[in-house]
């Protein structure tokens, strides 16, 4: 009897993935030079227009010192989203359960939903789902997956969070009705400071947060785009660490 000949289609997202991962850990490598040298000047930029400006009496220069202190700490927050992202913290696994993590983030991100007339919804099965990770780490992917869809929407819509397993992961999408994602951005979405404002993405670390993370545990995160044209980023964990 003949076999079924192999799918093209995932061997492609394969390695598709593999040279997308191989990417991010070069990046990761400069990354963590970049920072150090360019740590240091933005920190003597922003203490030194601070100490200006507490001895300035004058409002326009007291304007001017304060923009340059804002602009300077701004710098900062950049460089240690890509410290996090080069040197990240090694997750502590503890047992937990994928609907407290999902409870979680939907505490955190329900808030800035409504703000905005978003529908926030958790689907999740009947059964817990248990495994071994660092739940803080888990929670902090999952919200940056939907402040992703957040910023897609800008407004009204409806992002949906999914739980789900297979034999050995725990899986989370977050599925938004937003704009999308185009076909071209797919490979790089990830990157940091990938900007997708041209497709209604945001700018920053979020995705390359969610990588880090899942790199971190032995997942995987990915797009899936069987469900396009509306927009699904699938978070996939092992359920228990590899050893």
């Amino acid at each position: 009897m003949a076999s079924d000949p192999p799918d093209s289609s995932a061997s492609g997202s394969s390695e598709s993935q593999r040279l997308r991962d191989e990417k991010l850990a070069s990046l990761k490598r400069l990354a963590y030079g970049a920072s150090h040298e360019i740590n240091n000047p933005l920190a003597n930029i922003a203490s030194r227009a601070q100490a200006l400006l507490a001895s300035e009496t004058n409002p326009d220069r007291r304007h001017e010192l304060a923009t340059i202190y804002a602009q300077a700490m701004r710098g900062y927050e950049m460089i240690a989203d890509l410290m996090l992202f080069a040197r990240p913290p090694v997750p502590q696994p503890k047992p937990c359960r994928l609907s407290d993590i999902a409870a979680d983030t939907m505490r955190q991100m329900l808030p800035a939903a409504r703000q905005q007339h978003t529908v926030l919804k958790l689907t999740a099965p009947e059964h817990e789902i248990e495994l071994h990770a660092d739940a803080n780490q888990l929670t902090l992917a999952l919200c940056a997956l939907v402040r992703n869809s957040l910023e897609a929407l800008q407004k009204g819509g409806q992002i949906v969070i999914t739980l789900a397993e297979t034999d050995q992961s725990a899986i989370m999408s977050v599925q938004d009705d937003g704009p999308g994602i185009p076909a071209e951005a797919i490979d790089v979405i990830f990157d940091p400071f990938h900007s997708g404002r041209e497709a209604g993405r945001g700018l920053g670390f979020g995705l390359t947060k969610c990588w880090t993370i899942a790199q971190a545990h032995g997942g995987n995160v990915y797009v899936d785009s069987s469900v396009t044209p509306l927009a699904k980023v699938v978070l996939e964990i092992p359920l228990s660490p590899h050893t």
